[in-house]
């Protein structure tokens, strides 16, 4: 079992279970855990809807986003990246917080291509900026329904990005940070 501090750059969780242990990651390209800032507010949103949410982490990098939700209360969650070295760093932080979680090394949209209807409550999109990944990912959550009815869908972009949801889906909250966009989007029906 992996002990002690881990090395090299590091995100802290939050809340809940695990707050204050840190997350190591490797420094890779692309790589940027949502802020501090934005995960507060994100789940201070996420509240009333977590106790017991099955959740995927789909662009996970430092998994920051997925192991938060794990630490405040989800029942069940998925880590999807597909860089070698990151899931690795994922697996050892599973280790050192000694918690439940599923690590796929896999592409993002390769992933969903084989997920069944209605598999997850919350979703996590924070692809890295600029790969044009985003309305993939979204376009195929929704078109596959691999979101529950009630679901909701976490999305982080640069504040100058600009995508639009898919027709079926609404902003639920949204808000801004810095040079970061971020917010929950809904079933519209």
């Amino acid at each position: 079992m992996t002990k002690g501090r881990p090395k090299g750059p590091q995100v802290r969780i939050v809340a809940g279970r695990f707050r204050g242990r840190r997350l190591a990651f490797p420094a890779e390209p692309g790589l940027r855990p949502t802020p501090d800032r934005v995960r507060e507010t994100l789940f201070n949103w996420l509240t009333p809807h977590l106790a017991g949410a099955r959740c995927l982490d789909l662009f996970a990098g430092s998994g920051a986003l997925g192991f938060e939700a794990l630490s405040r209360g989800a029942a069940a969650v998925t880590l999807v990246d597909h860089n070698p070295a990151v899931v690795a760093a994922l697996s050892e932080n599973r280790q050192r917080l000694a918690c439940e979680a599923v690590i796929v090394n896999s592409g993002a949209l390769d992933y969903l291509a084989t997920q069944a209807p209605g598999v997850f409550d919350i979703v996590f999109l924070d692809p890295p900026f600029a790969s044009g990944l985003m309305g993939d990912a979204l376009t195929a959550l929704y078109e596959r329904r691999i979101l529950a009815p009630a679901g909701l869908v976490y999305i982080e972009s640069a504040a100058g990005d600009g995508f639009e949801l898919p027709a079926g889906l609404r902003w639920h909250r949204h808000g801004r940070a810095g040079r970061v966009a971020f917010g929950l989007a809904a079933p519209a029906s």
